[in-house]
């Protein structure tokens, strides 16, 4: 709403809302209301300290606020169902979350397979759907623009399988926003085991490159480790897959899931 917009539906002069935005003015509780009003929000919220709220939550408090007492208990109800303790369906889509090595790739294409769903190798989409490797997208974006597109690809695998199984890259829980997207829309498990087994399930794979500095390896790995393990332990569900056989470690994770 323009200033002029305001002072036309408030009745406050358009001097006195200039001295208000620059916190020169002294409004009475009147003045408030009025301006409330006008802008159709609670007067709290214009005197309140904490930061301002996100547009779709002023908007449904906005909503609340015009409902009559009458029906407010069927709001409730309806919110209680959709988004109360217990409402979270469980078949949401699985995310596996952890560092290379420990298990994701091996445990994630089985899961799928024996849930009978897709399975999404993220990293992988990203190459395909920028059409270059990962190397390629550092060299020319960087970190912040490899995650945007990473963030991308998962929101449209997301909204392409109801249900899946997605493996993550490790540095993906680092993101924020990622996280929190991951966190909300998938059950995530942070699949988990010591850096000596990490290291080497690496060079099981082919990867000779940690030989060469072995020491340096490590302690690049451990300190990785111990500064994304505040973003992984986010995730609700934790597999640890040390010492353990592949269908030692697939058995856990179906019983964690509850699908055993």
């Amino acid at each position: 709403m323009t200033r002029n917009a305001l002072a036309a539906a408030s009745g406050v002069s358009l001097r006195f809302l200039a001295q208000l935005e620059s916190a020169a003015g002294n409004p009475s509780l009147m003045v408030m209301r009025r301006i409330a009003a006008a802008l159709d929000m609670p007067v709290e919220s214009l005197i309140a300290e904490t930061s301002p709220r996100p547009i779709d939550q002023a908007l449904i408090l906005q909503m609340l606020n015009r409902l009559t007492p009458a029906q407010l208990p069927f709001v409730r109800e309806l919110i209680a169902e959709r988004f109360g303790p217990g409402s979270r369906p469980k078949a949401l889509p699985i995310a596996l979350l952890g560092l290379r090595g420990a298990g994701k790739s091996t445990l994630g294409r089985r899961l799928a397979q024996h849930l009978r769903v897709p399975f999404v190798e993220l990293d992988r989409e990203v190459e395909r759907a920028y059409g270059a490797t990962i190397g390629e997208i550092l060299q020319l974006h960087g970190q912040p623009g490899y995650r945007r597109y990473e963030r991308l690809c998962l929101l449209d695998a997301l909204d392409r399988h109801e249900h899946c199984v997605i493996e993550t890259g490790g540095g993906l829980a680092t993101d924020p926003e990622t996280l929190d997207l991951i966190l909300e829309r998938t059950r995530a498990v942070w699949v988990r085991a010591a850096p000596e087994e990490h290291m080497g399930r690496v060079i099981e794979q082919g990867d000779l490159r940690p030989m060469a500095k072995s020491k340096e390896a490590m302690a690049d790995l451990k300190a990785i480790l111990k500064a994304r393990e505040p973003y992984y332990r986010q995730a609700p569900l934790h597999l640890h897959t040390g010492r353990r056989t592949v269908d030692e470690s697939f058995r856990d994770l179906l019983t964690l899931l509850g699908a055993a």
